[in-house]
């Protein structure tokens, strides 16, 4: 007998049913992963599952005694409660005692002590210190210091504490709710293992495909208000599905065949008419109706990148740069790095690492203390937050976007708001919804929408993939590799550091941040390791080694090139003509990125295009000289650059 069965479920909020007749069991030890594009009702699912959210129609039931337990997708805001007394709520009454004991335990008045004997007394009748054990047993399994307050823990430690409450009470069903948001990777492979140890059933949403592909024993995707089940791996099912979408066309065409023979048919002449047969046209007239109850599949996002005009070739240049607060914390130091036009930056580190500092400090929003950071030319910066901050809660989609604009430009493309919000899987009766309403990954695409209808060559993502679909989630990663522009990615999402990032930067909390070439498997490949793997044993990357050549300088080498694997180079000590040389590129880099923005701000002038046409020739050629020129110099400045760092 299964754990859990629902029947039949139907939901709806307005005239679209989220559910409609849905059905779902699960049986012991599964680990049951629930997909689904953003608003499909995933989470309300999970609601129902719960308790917390009442069906319209429909059943569930869940195998007699057995335990439920939720994850929750959201982190408590100012929790001033002690990990101790998390835990020990997931025990209604016997928690609070627990919780009070201990509190009165540290207490020295007499009317402290004779409350302490009645709770004692209440708890010996409630085998509340079996329970306490219990408590202790799993806070001490997963490290966790009892008397911490939950608010001054990071997302990852809240994540574990909150794990333990809901495990503490041995569930035969455990849900979770997108459990990898705001995790960092350390976290995420803990919560993994912690998870693959759990013998009861889970029920999960999850966008993290390297995730699903660990965790996932089965697929149930929320398709149009039904569930459909798929017992096969993460990867088999996306095979799977597309079968299922591609006979789904086939038959659909060929219904949309049959329906428009049978119209042609009841609309025949006066003769044809006299004689049909009525029992063909009832069933028109049901095929009618079927068609009209069809729910179509909602389109796939189709966005793309409003680009601005080209930044110079140089982004950021970072030598020997670091930040430190004014009480002495340093967060970043001996930062040297050269990000050029094109490259896409992927920043790994556990929370509180700095990565975000590192951004602002490559943005030049902040001051280096130490070295310098000489920024590029013509930079224009999007910023993607994770926090959605830039989004009115209380306004809709409609009024975030446009700011009183009814059209907007892409790539020089007028498009109507309404409809530039449809690429994004808005309807028009969606768009005009407040935004307080929208799930997770309907605000992300928001926020997305928003990024992408201004103008910028340099894009800051700040961990982007939280709550978007999968669907979504690989357009965005096409979109990213195809932008001309600047890329820099702080993400927790290994396979998507994988699909775009040509460098990663790995900030270990110490400060350092070192650099490698490709994505997160290619950091890992070269040996990168987080601080906790070190310390078990794990060896990570120590320095930073030039490599020539790539589309940036200052490149990690790989960790099998250990200086006994081949003979070192010979120092290429710089004369007294190349060091003037390269004390002399700067200036004119600077001089060529100056002489390019004029150029560029004349040839995009209204007016132009108006001149004699040998003025704009002679106009566009000197721009591409200049281009070029500063190409070769660049070339140049990074070949010295490299030689005297050999030295």
């Amino acid at each position: 007998m299964p754990l859990l069965n629902l029947e039949d479920i139907s939901l709806a909020y307005g005239m679209q049913p989220l559910l409609d007749g849905a059905s779902l069991t699960i049986d012991s030890g599964e680990r049951v992963c629930l997909l689904g594009r953003n608003g499909e009702g995933k989470s309300t699912l999970l609601k129902i599952i719960s308790g917390e959210v009442t069906p319209d129609a429909g059943s569930v039931r869940l195998d007699a005694g057995a335990r439920l337990a939720v994850l929750p997708q959201n982190l408590p805001s100012n929790d001033t409660r002690t990990a101790y007394e998390v835990v020990a709520g997931a025990f209604p009454e016997t928690g609070e005692l627990l919780s009070e004991f201990h509190h009165l335990s540290q207490q020295v008045d007499e009317a402290s002590l004779d409350r302490m004997m009645k709770v004692q007394e209440r708890l010996e009748e409630l085998d509340g210190w079996r329970l306490d054990q219990k408590v202790n047993t799993i806070l001490e399994q997963y490290r966790i210091d009892p008397d911490q307050t939950l608010n001054t823990l990071s997302g990852g430690w809240q994540r574990r504490v909150l794990l333990a409450s809901a495990l503490v009470v041995e569930p035969d069903i455990l849900l979770l709710d997108e459990p990898t948001n705001h995790l960092d990777v350390p976290a995420i492979a803990w919560l993994e293992e912690a998870l693959s140890q759990f013998r009861g059933a889970i029920v999960f949403v999850s966008h993290d495909r390297a995730f699903i592909r660990r965790m996932a024993t089965r697929i149930v995707e929320l398709d149009r208000g039904h569930l459909v089940s798929f017992a096969a791996s993460y990867d088999k099912y996306l095979e799977l599905k597309e079968k299922a979408l591609e006979e789904e066309e086939r038959q659909n065409a060929l219904f949309d065949k049959r329906l428009k023979q049978e119209e042609a048919w009841i609309r025949q002449g006066i003769k044809a008419r006299r004689t049909r047969n009525m029992g063909r046209v009832r069933a028109l007239r049901a095929m009618r109706e079927e068609r009209q109850q069809r729910r179509e599949r909602v389109g796939t996002a189709s966005f793309s990148v409003e680009d601005a005009s080209r930044s110079g070739k140089l982004v950021v240049d970072a030598k020997d740069a670091g930040f430190r607060y004014p009480d002495g914390r340093e967060i970043i130091r001996d930062l040297n790095i050269t990000v050029l036009r094109g490259d896409k930056i992927g920043l790994v580190g556990e929370n509180g690492t700095g990565k975000t500092t590192l951004v602002r400090l490559l943005l030049g929003d902040l001051e280096p203390t130490e070295g310098r950071i000489r920024l590029g030319t013509n930079r224009q910066v999007a910023y993607f937050d994770q926090l959605r901050g830039e989004l009115d809660l209380e306004r809709n989609a409609l009024d975030n976007l446009s700011e009183g604009r009814e059209f907007i430009e892409i790539n020089g493309q007028q498009k109507h708001v309404l409809g530039y919000l449809q690429e994004f899987l808005f309807s028009p009766e969606r768009a005009r919804s407040p935004v307080r309403v929208f799930s997770g990954g309907e605000r992300a695409r928001l926020l997305l929408a928003k990024l992408f209808s201004k103008p910028a060559n340099i894009l800051v993502l700040d961990e982007p993939t939280n709550d978007l679909d999968v669907e979504t989630l690989e357009l965005l990663e096409a979109r990213l590799v195809d932008f001309a522009g600047t890329v820099i990615v702080i993400s927790h999402d290994r396979e998507f550091l994988d699909n775009i990032a040509t460098d990663t930067l790995f900030l270990d909390g110490s400060g350092a941040v070192r650099e490698y070439v490709g994505g997160y498997t290619d950091w890992r490949r070269q040996g990168g390791r987080f601080p906790t793997e070190q310390a078990t044993g794990g060896a990570g990357k120590k320095s930073v080694t030039p490599a020539s050549g790539g589309s940036s300088a200052t490149r990690s080498a790989p960790a099998s090139e250990t200086p006994s694997a081949a003979a070192p180079a010979r120092p290429v000590k710089l004369s007294y003509k190349l060091k003037r040389e390269l004390e002399q590129l700067p200036g004119l880099i600077e001089e060529l990125e100056n002489r390019i923005e004029a150029l560029n701000g004349e040839v995009s002038g209204p007016d132009f295009y108006q001149q004699d046409t040998d003025k704009v020739n002679a106009k566009l050629e000197e721009l591409a000289v200049a281009e070029t020129k500063l190409e070769e110099v660049m070339s140049r400045w990074v070949e010295l650059e490299e030689m005297r760092s050999g030295e």
